[in-house]
């Protein structure tokens, strides 16, 4: 199966009360740039784009919680990002209207991540 097989096979069988909220994540993460490919990763949606920078972790079922994982993350300045980890950062989701608030920025925090990681 291919990266893209993988994570439809993935989303079809994901049971989680905010499967609707992470679809919506998934495509609003992928229109940002071109280059991002999805594949699965630590069971579940991850994206990579030259090097692996962002997973989705579905262990909560209360909240959508997106884990930036990346040497360059903590370089990215953004009142969304959780964390004061040495690599990671953490962005978290209640529902869509949230989603819709934070939507902006989140892409312009993957846009500049992603320049970090092209330099």
């Amino acid at each position: 199966m291919t990266d893209a097989e993988k994570v439809t096979v993935y989303m079809q069988e994901l049971e989680h009360p905010l499967k609707v909220e992470i679809e919506a994540l998934r495509l609003i993460i992928k229109e940002t740039d071109a280059r991002i490919i999805e594949r699965i990763k630590w069971k579940a949606p991850s994206y990579f784009c030259k090097e692996d920078f962002l997973t989705f972790n579905h262990r909560m079922r209360d909240k959508v919680h997106l884990i930036f994982h990346n040497d360059a993350i903590p370089k990215v300045n953004s009142v969304i990002l959780e964390g004061d980890y040495k690599d990671r950062r953490m962005v978290y989701f209640k529902d869509m209207s949230d989603i819709l608030d934070k939507k902006a920025e989140l892409q312009r925090v993957i846009a500049e991540l992603l320049e970090f990681i092209y330099i």
